[in-house]
């Protein structure tokens, strides 16, 4: 995933999650809305809750490259927020990347 491509300030998160729409499932929970950009980009969220930095980190890397394979960011324009959920420590990367794919059908 480019640079361009993520969410980094805490400003944009909190507007997707409050001003957006939502969807969830067992592991994951995003929130999505239109922006004034003419490119999707994308933040990932992992709590604490779910591990120590290093688990949390191999989360992130997993989840950007179930974005790069399912996301095309240059067709629309969206920001979309995926917030990591603790059954996606218990479930396969490819069971994960399937319940991706279901939630970004919007």
């Amino acid at each position: 995933m480019k640079v361009i491509n993520r969410i980094k300030a805490s400003d944009d998160f909190a507007l997707a999650i409050k001003k957006g729409r939502a969807q969830r499932n067992q592991s994951f929970v995003i929130h999505y809305r239109p922006n004034e950009y003419a490119y999707t980009r994308v933040g990932i969220s992992v709590s604490s809750k779910l591990g120590n930095a290093v688990v949390r980190n191999l989360i992130k890397r997993q989840i950007r490259s179930m974005c790069d394979s399912l996301i095309d960011y240059n067709s629309q324009s969206f920001d979309i927020v995926i917030i990591a959920k603790a059954h996606f420590l218990n479930r396969s990367y490819d069971d994960n990347k399937q319940l991706l794919q279901e939630l970004l059908k919007f």
